[in-house]
């Protein structure tokens, strides 16, 4: 038979243990959710990073030094003759 002084530290090490792995356990996963959302919201800013350079470079490209066609830019055609220079 154990004395019930033992019995009592026992349980209520068991409880505390419980109470603390609860505790812990809460603080974690408060840590990775910030951790993850932050990668998202870094991840989204690289995209659309990327997608407003595809669409410039797009758009660049589209632009014509040919007086006669549609897509004729004036002012790229003058920028560029002065990056020339």
């Amino acid at each position: 038979m154990v004395s019930p002084t033992v019995n009592v530290v026992r349980y209520s090490a068991l409880a505390f243990g419980a109470v603390y792995g609860f505790y812990h356990r809460r603080t974690l996963q408060e840590r990775h959710d910030q951790q993850k959302l932050e990668h998202a919201i870094h991840d989204r800013k690289r995209l659309i990073a990327e997608a407003q350079e595809a669409w410039k470079r797009k758009n660049e490209a589209k632009s014509s030094t040919d007086p006669e066609d549609p897509r004729f830019d004036l002012e790229k055609l003058l920028l560029s003759f002065e990056k020339a220079t």
